[in-house]
């Protein structure tokens, strides 16, 4: 298969309905007792605050997380979690369209199981507009950039994957590195480029800015005349960059090329402005079988998380972090995309995917 495939279009509730699809997903409510005490947990701010989370969360004993973040990172802060407090985290790992899919699906059959996600912001809006989230008035909110919070407060970004432009240090000097994606068509491209196969989130961004039809245009002529690897996974992409077989991957994440290097792999990164940011963000389940617990965690991941996240090469999503992006970062809009997802994704397929199949 060489890595080539056509673009998925993302399932979510939103896009299904959109189409013609309905899901008729019904969110079940508990018992109007259950609703009132999870929405007065993560809505308490009083200074006692996490002494009640500790002593409820204790009782309750463990919480249940779906994530989409990558298993050795998640290994580390559950770690720190139940080293902190006790207090175990069972987790259930997919990407992003699996919990999504998943927790769907169990509020159709009326289950509830989970009581935190985290995963890309793109699966959280979702949640947010089926009602399957609960805000949380937590006070580590206030260090965290503001637009890394979501509008309506009901999710809000743990780290940011910024996309960066990474290059095997063998193969591409750093002498030769784009400034520009015009420079992409430079005849000493040909044959060394390429892109993960689903970030037309990130494809929109950078084209928007460009202009839609300059950008479009640009995109075209610079597969017709250099030609663009399509892989499907940024850490296989990045490996792919390590191994020399993509000399430079335009979409790869900042935390994976910068692990890599750590690693000692002959893997570089750069910029080409402007820096764009896919949220990972967490949401606090509606129905959280363990709100306590759930609201604990939820402080944790943006609260001691952040440090635990940043020594792993994570762009944390508080200010109080420094990172290595000096400009300000363009975070990807979420709810934009996700409403604007067919389109996008369609362009993407049009002008990357279809042309190098």
């Amino acid at each position: 298969m060489n890595g080539h495939r056509m673009l998925r279009v993302i399932l979510n509730p939103l896009a299904m309905l959109a189409t013609g699809i309905a899901l008729m997903v019904l969110p079940a409510l508990p018992a109007p007792a259950q609703t009132s005490r999870l929405s007065d947990i993560a809505a308490y701010e009083g200074p006692d605050r996490e002494k009640r989370l500790i002593e409820g969360a204790k009782k309750e004993g463990d919480l249940m997380l779906y994530t989409a973040i990558p298993v050795e990172d998640i290994a580390v802060l559950t770690a720190a979690f139940d080293k902190k407090y006790g207090v175990k985290v069972k987790v259930w790992r997919a990407d992003s369209e699996g919990f999504l899919q998943r927790i769907v699906n169990e509020a159709k059959a009326r289950r509830f199981e989970v009581d935190v996600m985290a995963g890309s912001a793109s699966a959280l809006e979702p949640l947010y507009r089926e009602n399957l989230l609960q805000e949380v008035k937590s006070p580590y909110l206030a260090d965290i950039i503001p637009e890394a919070i979501a509008p309506h407060r009901q999710w809000v970004s743990i780290y940011l994957s910024v996309f960066v432009q990474a290059y095997n240090t063998g193969l591409v000097t750093k002498e030769s590195l784009p400034k520009t994606y015009q420079d992409l068509l430079r005849p000493e491209w040909k044959g060394k480029l390429g892109i993960e196969a689903e970030d037309f989130d990130w494809f929109a961004q950078v084209v928007l800015d460009l202009g839609e039809a300059q950008g479009l245009r640009l995109f075209r002529d610079i597969v017709a005349t250099n030609g663009m690897s399509v892989r499907k996974g940024h850490s296989l992409l990045t490996n792919l960059v390590a191994a020399g077989e993509v000399p430079l991957a335009l979409t790869a994440y900042g935390f994976l090329a910068e692990q890599a290097k750590r690693k000692g792999a002959p893997l570089d990164w750069f910029v080409i402005p402007p820096a764009i940011a896919r949220s990972t963000a967490e949401g606090l389940a509606r129905n959280a079988p363990h709100p306590h617990a759930a609201v604990l965690f939820y402080d944790f991941l943006i609260g001691d998380g952040q440090k635990i996240l940043a020594s792993r090469a994570f762009v944390p999503a508080s200010r109080n972090i420094e990172t290595p992006f000096k400009a300000p970062l363009k975070l990807i809009d979420s709810s934009l995309m996700l409403d604007q997802a067919k389109t996008w994704q369609e362009l993407f397929q049009r002008t990357i995917i279809a042309p190098v199949r």
